[in-house]
């Protein structure tokens, strides 16, 4: 068995001690003399589309190059997500998805299944997704479904087909994420009464972004997602596309449903300079991808960077490391993971006093 001693980050403390491991966890034990370090759950991102020069739309080896990267910042379970392609562009990246699932990858972490980030959205809310957005017809969605990968899909409640849609994604497990949306608040609270009536899990992409606010009179996608009591939030916490104290709010109102994401494109970990998304050309300058418009583009986030944001937004530890990893795998049903806890897999990322990643392990073996 192998053992690692630190500050073990639990669901509801810090607890200085050791844990021990093969595949799964199977000791946790407190100790009085542990080294300056942080034992933290592997972090779990559902909702990436590059990094480190890879994107989803280059296919397995382009997914394979962006999970490597986020795994070097913790990250041990992703869903790598498409971007808004004309149809048969978005079903190529799906294939490549369920293609690496299916054969895994070696020391990399697990591709638990896409995320269908368009063409489902509102045309007139695409943010930075290139212009192929389309109605989602039955036809369209047996053909996604049927490669069983698709674990979330983003939806704009408001467009023709989109009740269809929601019954259908409910029926094979798949998460209705509300975004890239015009609705208001009367039908986000319908589409989610309608998830919630189908057995559905309601998610929201991105809060805050590609969405009506929260205003006085008019509450918009925001209000809704707020003040239900089902639906779980992604969160993008670079600082860039959501204020802090708006973090803070969601934070508080919704807990263990909201989760944090990094919506991170091929320029993560790349520096300054010329990108791409989804065939588009994006410049990153002082850490923000923008648009020839000056549309934010994604991110160059990873999720150890949205911890140390969480941390510094006034978030306690135990409950940052829920954010990062908890709080997802609750969203996608993953219920052997996301936690130290005894019986769970093995994945940790140990993290420096600095909070900066120095060790990842999957699965109880280490591989960084």
């Amino acid at each position: 068995m192998t053992r690692l001693a630190g500050h073990l980050v639990l669901p509801d403390r810090v607890l200085p001690g050791t844990i021990g491991f093969g595949a799964t966890i199977a000791e946790i034990a407190p100790s009085t003399a542990v080294p300056d370090r942080y034992v933290l759950p592997g972090f779990v991102d559902v909702h990436v589309h590059g990094g480190g020069g890879g994107d989803v739309i280059d296919g397995p080896a382009g997914i394979g190059t962006l999970a490597r990267f986020h795994l070097g910042h913790g990250t041990t379970t992703l869903l790598p997500t498409t971007i808004t392609r004309p149809w048969p562009e978005v079903m190529d990246m799906l294939r490549a998805v369920a293609e690496l699932r299916r054969a895994g990858l070696p020391d990399g972490p697990q591709v638990a299944g896409a995320h269908l980030e368009g063409p489902f959205l509102s045309p007139h809310r695409l943010g930075a997704q290139p212009p192929f957005a389309i109605p989602p017809t039955p036809a369209l969605l047996r053909e996604a479904l049927a490669l069983d990968v698709v674990r979330v899909a983003t939806l704009a409640p408001e467009i023709e087909g989109a009740d269809d849609a929601i019954d259908l994604f409910a029926r094979a497990g798949v998460r209705t994420s509300l975004g890239h949306s015009n609705a208001g608040f009367d039908v986000t609270v319908r589409a989610l009464a309608r998830i919630a009536a189908a057995g559905g899990v309601a998610g929201a992409t991105h809060l805050f972004n590609a969405m009506d606010g929260l205003a006085a009179r008019a509450p918009g996608m925001v209000g809704a997602i707020l003040r239900d009591r089902a639906a779980h939030a992604e969160l993008i916490l670079d600082t860039h596309h959501v204020h802090p104290a708006s973090f803070a709010l969601a934070r508080d109102l919704l807990g263990d449903r909201l989760l944090l994401v990094t919506d991170a494109i091929r320029a993560a970990g790349l520096g300054d300079g010329p990108s791409t998304l989804g065939g588009r050309p994006v410049a990153i300058r002082d850490g923000v991808a923008r648009l020839p418009d000056g549309t934010l583009a994604g991110s160059v986030l990873t999720m150890d960077a949205a911890l140390r944001h969480a941390l510094d937004a006034g978030t306690t530890l135990p409950q940052a490391a829920r954010l990062a990893a908890t709080n997802a795998c609750a969203y996608l049903g993953l219920r052997d993971r996301g936690r130290l806890a005894l019986g769970l897999r093995a994945d940790f990322v140990v993290l420096d006093p600095a909070m900066q990643p120095v060790e990842v392990w999957i699965g109880g073996q280490q591989v960084t």
